[in-house]
């Protein structure tokens, strides 16, 4: 069965699935420009993408999930070089993603799952200031991967890890195999490689991804990008979130943690 998505659902029908008391798991992302090949909603599209992954994963698990409706304004300032680039403050950011994350809270979920796509270092301290708040408010367990962090980036790719991480072939990967017609091929095949360390030069100082080098807004090498690596992204990227999940369950008293249960997802 497909994962339910909170916003197809009527308020009789939510109100029958939250009586169950599921994991909600929440997509963030951001409006910003991804190169020429790219669009502008591609975080967006991964990060709901990585919910709608992780969802069927949990629910294998014998949990009941609910996809939220995905948060798509974040902090980008670095892209707004390019036009159509649409930043949201980080005050304002996390103001609003801890009144949401209250609220669901709120309404009887046993775990909610913050599935972000969206790296401006700004952007994540919003989010992870945002959860710490709603699950020190309530009680309510609220997991956030940060794929930047060592155990997580390892899972994903070399890319990934030399912090060639925006528009190159780690995300162009994804979107091949997320919506495959939203990828302009013809641009994508005229772009060399561009081997910076985004996160390094903000780090030094880079305000923008032009200051970082890169005039079109691309990192890495997109055009080795394949559908195939795309898919194993996405489920390594469901995984970590899936784990998140069940670590921050485990640590409540929830359900038994990953590392002590069988491969098939039962408690060993």
């Amino acid at each position: 069965m497909a994962p339910l998505s909170l916003a197809e659902l009527t308020w009789q029908e939510a109100a029958g699935l939250l009586g169950q008391r599921p994991v909600g798991l929440l997509p963030v992302g951001a409006i910003e420009a991804h190169g020429p090949h790219l669009p502008l909603d591609t975080d967006v599209r991964i990060a709901g993408a990585m919910a709608l992954r992780a969802a069927q994963l949990l629910e294998r698990d014998g949990l009941p999930v609910l996809v939220l409706p995905p948060i798509v304004y974040g902090v980008s300032f670095v892209g707004t070089c390019f036009p159509g680039t649409s930043p949201a403050d980080p005050d304002a950011l996390e103001l609003y993603l801890r009144s949401v994350l209250l609220h669901l809270c709120e309404q009887g979920y046993r775990a909610l799952g913050i599935c972000n796509a969206h790296l401006e270092p700004a952007h994540v301290s919003a989010v992870r200031a945002a959860a710490d708040a709603a699950q020190s408010a309530t009680g309510v367990p609220i997991a956030f991967p940060d794929k930047r962090e060592q155990r997580w980036a390892v899972r994903l790719s070399e890319e990934f890890q030399r912090g060639a991480r925006h528009a190159g072939s780690y995300e162009t990967s994804l979107l091949m195999a997320i919506s495959p017609e939203a990828v302009r091929v013809v641009a994508l095949e005229d772009l060399p490689p561009l081997w910076i360390d985004l996160p390094a030069q903000l780090r030094a100082g880079a305000r923008t991804f032009a200051e970082a080098g890169s005039p079109l807004g691309y990192f890495g090498d997109p055009a080795r990008s394949s559908a195939e690596e795309g898919e194993r992204l996405l489920a390594a990227l469901a995984a970590m979130v899936r784990e998140a999940v069940l670590e921050a369950l485990a640590s409540r008293g929830g359900v038994t943690p990953p590392a002590e249960r069988d491969p098939r997802g039962r408690p060993s």
